[in-house]
């Protein structure tokens, strides 16, 4: 983050990518310390969550009359899933967003800091996740009206109807589900650096995508389809592969594909991050570093002057 603001809106998606791996380097006794304590366990658990669902929902389908307290135990088990995912995911946010804000700031920087910061950023990361939530709640009810859609034109053989219904479905996929991401990991970011959370962040985030859509939705894309390509991994050699693979085989293959699973969620952290400040570059809002450090170090419980503003810009707007 050695760059000028004004030099920022021109990195293209590897200098972007560049930028981001070379942050780590600034303070790896921090990363490696966030790494270890809170990406590692949500990642260990996207992966590891099929391992224990699969032994239970293969029960279910070779016994349809199994009883009711199988059913309990999986959606238990799903339901408690959800809720350590989630919050891992907030936690990881917020430790590594705040972490790169601070160097960006010169900020003395610590795993301590950071982790002192996190209970003031996960509230705030926890508010606009609900109005995200809520725009993923709307989408996959539109989505789940065209699937059935596209189950009637299969069922009815009208190839017209059977064509336009493809063509939604994969526009809603495609081009909603990740401009819908984007929203989110952009607006998580403006959660934890500008005085606005909740639906105002997702407000901003709009905003700040504008002209960089593009760039947002290859980034979002790139980053869901490694998550895909790991888990399907996982799920063909480590969970379903018992008949054609050893033991010991799968023990690696799966310790590998966590770890690089771990590295694909950190660098996916350092580039939302990073994005935000191309963001932020291109529409010629500059930052005030001072500002943002007095902001940052409010997190910690440190003296913030009542007139700070981190951006050079009117925050009523």
């Amino acid at each position: 983050m050695d760059l000028g603001e004004e030099e920022l809106q021109f990195l293209c998606i590897s200098d972007i990518l560049k930028e981001s791996i070379s942050i780590p380097k600034q303070s790896p006794r921090t990363f490696s310390l966030v790494t270890l304590t809170l990406i590692f366990p949500l990642s260990f658990a996207i992966l590891a969550h099929s391992l224990f669902t699969h032994p239970i929902l293969s029960e279910l389908q070779t016994d349809p009359t199994a009883p009711a307290s199988d059913w309990t135990k999986l959606l238990i088990f799903q339901f408690c899933y959800l809720i350590f995912l989630f919050t891992f995911s907030l936690l990881s946010t917020a430790a590594v967003v705040f972490t790169v804000a601070s160097l960006y700031t010169s900020k003395p920087v610590s795993f301590s800091s950071t982790i002192a910061a996190i209970p003031t950023v996960f509230k705030r990361l926890f508010i606009t996740f609900l109005w995200v939530s809520l725009s993923m709640l709307v989408y996959n009810i539109v989505f789940l009206g065209f699937l059935i859609l596209l189950i009637i034109a299969m069922d009815m053989q009208n190839i017209l109807l059977l064509l336009f219904s493809v063509v939604v479905v994969l526009l809603l996929f495609l081009g909603v589900h990740v401009y819908i991401n984007a929203l989110w990991h952009l607006a998580s970011v403006v959660s934890v650096l500008e005085p606005v959370y909740g639906f105002a962040a997702m407000k901003k985030s709009y905003e700040l995508l504008k002209g960089k859509i593009g760039m947002g939705f290859v980034l979002v894309f790139c980053y869901l389809a490694a998550c895909g390509v790991i888990n399907m991994f996982f799920g063909g050699i480590v969970v379903h592969g018992g008949n054609d693979y050893r033991v010991s085989t799968r023990i690696m293959v799966g310790g590998f594909l966590v770890g690089l699973l771990v590295i694909v969620n950190l660098v996916g952290l350092l580039v939302q991050s990073v994005f935000y400040y191309v963001c932020k570059s291109y529409h010629h809002q500059g930052i005030d570093k001072s500002a943002l450090y007095d902001h940052l170090g409010g997190y910690l419980g440190e003296y913030v002057p009542l007139k700070s503003s981190i951006q050079m810009e009117n925050l009523d707007a």
